[in-house]
């Protein structure tokens, strides 16, 4: 694998990224480690976690992945100047009461107190890419498909940029991004970090697989044109494109009480779980195997082999998993398999939006 270089920024990463939101939930501390020093022996150097993982969110895991991340870097030196660590501050946390006691904003000075939040937890001095992970607006995302104009649209984006900015002059932050972001507010972030000499927005962390090809409706355009790379979140649709709930009914007790649909009870009722989704994903993976590869191989494909993608972040809960998402890598997807893909997403279009 060759380095991208991700935006306007000196960030040189791997194009594939470990994301770490099992770790804490899913994945205990002692396999966290393992999967870590796997994915630095094979060449990994990008990991991405959050202030609000381990997921699903609940107050017991709070911060829970961050503590196993600065716990693994206190104790492998040298492993810190080998990555590119990103984190992000949680947007307006209405339903979550633990995270700054539910607020439906997120101010200049929660950016700043999370941040050093973050900081602590990760036994770092400097965080590479600095991301809000949700907007304060409010915007359609975690499965909504509608914008709604509410009056009340909280911090603005100038005043954000400002406290980043803050965070980049003090040395705290190398450079910023976003998740889970339309192409307005990529546009806003970008023209009034320019117009105010602020921090220019780096990359942005959306959802993007076969089953959430939305990046595609116009949000590829702005990023193209403004510089920005796309890190592709949830290539494997929550395990639904590895094949795993093929022959399982989303909520049948057949599904293996570790498997995320069924552990995830809150995710049933978002994107992931739609029945669509899982039809869709069985489609997918029937044409993968009709062409001689499983159905990882051919999502994590798709996203390796798209130019609109920088990194792809890999979630896994086993370095057998790991090894598997990396091994895809060089998987080369032929024309006629790439028109097959196309003429189903144009019957079904993006189930898991």
């Amino acid at each position: 694998m060759q380095n991208v270089q991700l935006g306007s920024s000196d960030l040189s990463v791997t194009p594939i990224c470990l994301g770490t939101m099992t770790f804490g939930e899913q994945v205990d501390e002692a396999t966290a480690f393992t999967i870590l020093d796997r994915a630095l022996e094979r060449g990994v150097n990008f990991i991405d976690t959050a202030e609000m993982y381990a997921v699903p969110p609940r107050a017991a895991t709070f911060n829970a992945t961050e503590i196993i991340l600065g716990n693994w870097l206190a104790q492998r030196p040298g492993a810190r100047q080998r990555l590119v660590l990103a984190t992000k501050v949680a947007g307006p946390a209405r339903a979550m009461p633990w995270i700054r006691g539910g607020s439906g904003d997120l101010t200049g000075a929660d950016i700043l107190a999370a941040c050093e939040g973050s900081l602590k937890r990760l036994h770092t001095d400097v965080i590479d890419l600095y991301q809000i992970h949700w907007p304060v607006r409010s915007v359609p995302a975690f499965g909504g498909v509608y914008y709604q104009p509410k009056d009340d649209e909280g911090t603005s984006i100038h005043a954000q940029l400002e406290a980043l900015g803050k965070l980049v002059r003090m040395g705290k932050v190398r450079a910023v991004g976003l998740s889970n972001e339309t192409p307005y507010g990529v546009h806003e972030f970008v023209r009034l970090a320019e117009q105010h000499g602020l921090p220019r927005v780096t990359t942005v962390q959306n959802p993007y697989c076969l089953l959430n090809r939305t990046v595609e409706n116009g949000l590829d355009e702005t990023m193209h044109r403004l510089n920005v790379s796309l890190l592709a979140y949830s290539p494997l649709a929550f395990g639904l494109l590895t094949g795993k709930y093929d022959a399982q009914g989303l909520t049948g007790a057949d599904v293996p009480d570790q498997a995320r649909l069924k552990k995830f009870k809150s995710t049933r009722k978002q994107r992931w779980g739609r029945p669509e989704a899982l039809t869709a994903a069985r489609r997918y993976n029937d044409l993968a195997r009709s062409h001689g590869m499983t159905p990882t191989q051919l999502a994590l494909a798709f996203c390796y082999t798209k130019w609109q993608v920088a990194s792809t972040i890999i979630g896994v809960t086993s370095v057998a998993q790991l090894d598997e998402c990396l091994d895809a890598w060089g998987t080369t997807l032929s024309p006629e398999l790439l028109k097959a893909i196309d003429a189903l997403r144009w019957e079904i279009r993006d189930p898991a939006q």
